[in-house]
């Protein structure tokens, strides 16, 4: 038996095979509801406040200074990847993510294609913030309502190499479909989102 298990092992390594030969991993898609990303601050007061950092892996909120991929903290949204956007209370950076932002729906946005992926540095989150600029537009007087631009999907390289698309939904708590910015608690993000855990994948399906 032991001498079979040799010649096996020998084979395998002159073919060029072995028993880690990587695998196509299947993706995963889910919504997450209500993530909470309060702030302090704002309405021309320094913003300050811890962001909440998210792992496509495991599909959950993280306090790992390593092993997260975006962060929210009010409407900002970082990557694991680059350098210190300036931003008070931000977590350190230790991975390659990066960030774009495709045309489309959740549904068509099916590879990177000829995306161009950027990554936080000091002039700015690679997703940009404010109205219209990103994710997001902001009504102002009488509404005041913050809502998900459509069409606008966000495609992250997460920080060990792999791929995410995220959708995001509601910015309003129990994502309502009509919300009230007066009655209804914002800063709690409800997204669909597919992670790829295939590292140097295009691939978004």
């Amino acid at each position: 038996m032991k001498n079979i298990k040799y010649i096996l092992f020998a084979f395998l390594i002159i073919t060029g095979c072995s028993d880690d030969d990587d695998q196509t991993l299947p993706s995963v898609s889910a919504q997450y509801q209500n993530l909470h990303a309060p702030q302090a601050g704002g309405q021309g007061q320094p913003i300050s406040g811890p962001f909440t950092k998210f792992d496509f892996a495991s599909g959950e909120v993280t306090n790992d200074d390593n092993d997260w991929d975006i962060a929210f903290r009010g409407t900002s949204i970082l990557v694991n990847g680059g350098s210190a956007t300036g931003l008070a209370e931000e977590p350190a950076r230790s991975g390659q993510g990066a960030a774009a932002i495709a045309d489309g729906t959740f549904a068509s946005v099916v590879s990177t294609g000829a995306l161009t992926f950027s990554q936080d540095s000091a002039s700015g989150p690679a997703i940009i913030p404010g109205s219209g600029n990103g994710w997001y537009n902001y009504a102002g007087a009488p509404t005041y309502l913050i809502s998900p631009i459509p069409g606008k999907i966000l495609v992250i390289r997460t920080r060990d190499g792999a791929l995410a698309k995220l959708e995001i939904l509601s910015y309003y708590k129990d994502a309502p479909s009509m919300p009230n910015a007066f009655s209804d608690q914002s800063q709690y993000y409800t997204f669909n989102y597919l992670y790829n855990p295939n590292k140097n994948s295009s691939s978004l399906e």
